[in-house]
């Protein structure tokens, strides 16, 4: 069953912990807010990475990342963006069987209408009293599957 490592907010800083947790992962995809492209690249280390660029990545290197991407994977549509409240269609009629999201740092698994929101939390620098986190989405026959996955700093 393909499995995806899902990451978001690390605002620069891509923990070790965060690392090891991604191990055996198929696909990264990060949500956005990734601080730097020294990330991305100790990522790809671990496997091929789908980012989308934040509010706060900005330069050159963010540049090239788009602001919304489209993941094909396993037989699935994965919709990729960086903060929910700017999605801008209806995934279900797109036909996508999943929305990937960060920005609020809150990690977070929901149904509706048929299509899977997962928000990984946040895996950088700790804000307020919210859990260091990230997320697997596991990609079965049968429909999707998420767990987030508490990081212990």
């Amino acid at each position: 069953m393909p499995r995806i490592g899902v990451i978001s907010d690390t605002h620069g800083l891509l923990r070790a912990e965060a690392v090891q947790a991604l191990a055996g992962a198929e696909l990264i995809v990060h949500a956005g807010d990734v601080g730097g492209p020294e990330v991305l690249d100790a990522l790809r280390a671990v496997a091929p990475v789908v980012a989308v660029r934040g509010n706060n990545d900005r330069g050159a290197w963010a540049a090239a990342l788009a602001e919304t991407e489209v993941v094909e994977h396993g037989g699935r549509s994965l919709y990729v963006l960086h903060d929910v409240k700017q999605l801008d269609l209806d995934p279900r009629a797109a036909g996508f069987d999943a929305v990937i999201a960060g920005h609020s740092h809150q990690p977070r698994i929901e149904r509706r209408d048929g299509v899977l929101y997962l928000n990984p939390g946040s895996a950088g620098p700790r804000r307020f009293r919210l859990p260091v986190a990230l997320a697997w989405l596991d990609l079965d026959p049968e429909g999707l599957a998420a767990e987030i996955v508490r990081l212990d700093v």
